[in-house]
């Protein structure tokens, strides 16, 4: 009598956000699922699933299947588990109504393996702890950023307040509870190491870049993004990402004003996030007609929009370090732009930029130096700006790459949850 197979056992991925939904947390989510699934294939003991939102993040009226296979991923997307950024009430219920059905879903899918999850959306990480206590699996968390610190440096919340001491209470359960937890650099790291998680828990891995989505980009006279924005002939500075108190680019704005009568420099604000508001206002307030505002460009345009800019702006603010990480830093790369770093020394990005000639730096505040940095990029030749850009893209191939990073990170998730082959 042949011998039963063996069921297969499921580890759950578990994100608000899922590719095609343009997200960046949505769409390292993905890839990591995708990988992983991939890998399943190729024997007989797991399957993957992914739970995610059936509408978008930012626009709510965009509706995705409520099931379909992405890669070897099964996908499958709650109802009523996002009703977008407006208004924050409606973000709250949202966030809710996704956690309750992700609880659930945790609670009784069967022969479940383990469960992977990030930020998306905070503390996700909380009842999918509880879940997996419950059923004695292994969780692997990715730390994309770090709360209640947050809430702290951008002076919402006081440490002594109640909810503070209750966030993270919660938070130092779901690090607890965590097979492993993956940092997006040494300083957030070290935020997690106080917090008394053993080193040996914390893998610091940074996120990839889509570099795949950036190869083969036209040339600036034939970029169809340029062309669509009225932008050949101008000197393109940009900002492409989720627009954040936590990335504040009021010192970029003020050097705007300054630049009003330098008609040839062009700055775009391309992305969404809680900030996108703040900074149309601005643009509208002060008639700044060398700057333009644009929605998040989907993942298929990527190559187009981040390749139409002559220099990419990075910002962190001064009391971000470790806590979040400008993962927009990698697409410039991988594009083969030169950065305008607008933060504090050390973080990361400084330190990648005074390791390599790949871009100027400034502090928040300094009006006059981003202004004088604006215009050396300006005055650079065309060869010199090709320079810091090759040297940044071999950089990020070398050391940076999505598939490098990708599979070393599966690696280490598949290491925590003990997947046997």
């Amino acid at each position: 009598m042949p011998p039963i197979p063996a069921q297969r056992k499921t580890i759950l991925v578990v994100s608000q956000v899922f590719v095609p939904d343009p997200a960046s947390v949505g769409q390292h989510m993905a890839d990591v699922a995708i990988e992983l699934a991939r890998r399943f294939q190729t024997g007989d003991k797991y399957d993957l699933r992914v739970y995610a939102s059936a509408r978008g993040y930012e626009n709510p009226t965009v509706e995705y299947p409520r099931r379909e296979t992405i890669g070897a991923a099964d996908v499958r997307r709650f109802p009523f588990a996002s009703f977008g950024k407006k208004s924050m009430p409606l973000r709250v219920l949202g966030t809710a109504v996704f956690m309750i059905q992700a609880f659930i879903a945790a609670m009784f899918t069967p022969r479940l393996a383990g469960i992977f999850f990030s930020t998306s959306p905070p503390l996700i990480g909380l009842p999918l702890s509880i879940a997996a206590a419950f059923r004695r699996v292994p969780t692997v968390y990715w730390a994309m950023d770090l709360n209640p610190d947050q809430l702290f440096a951008l002076g919402k919340l006081k440490q002594s307040d109640c909810i503070c001491r209750l966030l993270e209470a919660t938070n130092r359960f779901i690090l607890k509870r965590s097979a492993l937890v993956i940092a997006l650099d040494r300083f957030m790291a070290k935020r997690l190491a106080a917090r008394k998680i053993p080193r040996l828990k914390i893998f610091v891995l940074p996120p990839w870049p889509h570099e795949n989505s950036i190869a083969d980009a036209p040339t600036p006279t034939e970029n169809p993004f340029r062309m669509r924005h009225n932008l050949n002939g101008k000197f393109v500075i940009m900002y492409s990402g989720n627009h954040s108190p936590s990335n504040p680019l009021t010192t970029i704005l003020n050097a705007i004003v300054r630049l009003k009568a330098e008609p040839d420099i062009k700055f775009l604000f391309v992305g969404g996030g809680g900030a996108k508001k703040q900074v149309e206002e601005y643009i509208r307030n002060h008639e700044l007609t060398n700057a333009i505002s644009l929605p998040y460009q989907p993942l298929a345009d990527l190559k187009h929009s981040l390749s139409a800019a002559d220099v990419h702006i990075v910002s962190l603010g001064e009391e971000m370090i470790g806590i979040i990480h400008p993962c927009k830093i990698y697409g410039a790369m991988a594009a083969a732009r030169p950065i305008l770093f607008l933060g504090p020394q050390p973080s990361h990005i400084s330190d990648l930029l005074d390791q390599h000639e790949i871009g100027l730096q400034i502090r928040h505040g300094d009006i006059n130096g981003a202004v004088e940095a604006i215009r050396r990029f300006h005055g650079m030749t065309t060869t010199q700006l090709q320079s810091m850009g090759r040297t940044a893209q071999t950089i990020l191939h070398q050391s940076l790459s999505q598939q490098l990073l990708c599979t070393r990170f599966c690696d280490a998730v598949e290491q925590a949850m003990r997947v046997k082959r």
